[in-house]
């Protein structure tokens, strides 16, 4: 797990769920998944968007910095189709959807407008992915 992680993760449950620096204010989740290969457990910081009226549902962004590749944890998810996620105090189970078409481009670009980091990385792929959209739903 790389230093930033580590350190994102520890600020994260030390201040119930909230980090500093660039992400300041932000939502952030922290990913609990399975390496398909090793079976270890994995946690990955992200930032998430909540659902406009279902409290129960979040989605989070493949982005890997607007890297050509997708992310470990989103294949890891996507081949399991369930979670645990800790958000803000609590840690719940969750299952993994892929939001494709229109309502992807419609998250993701809501995602973009709040956080205009998000529309660099989508600049940075276009042409060699689209970065994914999961649905994550408690359990």
């Amino acid at each position: 797990m790389s230093d930033w992680n580590t350190q994102t993760i520890t600020e994260f449950r030390a201040n119930e769920g909230r980090v500093g620096g660039p992400f300041e204010g932000a939502p952030i989740v922290l990913l609990h998944h399975l390496g398909r290969k090793s079976g270890r457990e994995y946690v990955n910081p992200t930032m998430y968007l909540a659902h406009e009226t279902d409290p129960d549902i979040i989605y989070v962004f493949a982005t890997k910095s607007g890297a050509p590749t997708n992310p470990d944890w989103y294949i890891n998810l996507t081949t399991t189709g369930h979670a645990t996620i800790e958000r803000g105090t609590e840690t719940y189970d969750v299952t993994v959807h892929e939001v494709t078409g229109p309502d992807r481009d419609r998250i993701y670009a809501e995602q973009a407008r709040r956080y205009p980091g998000f529309a660099e990385y989508e600049r940075r792929t276009a042409g060699v992915r689209t970065i994914p959209v999961l649905e994550l739903k408690h359990t």
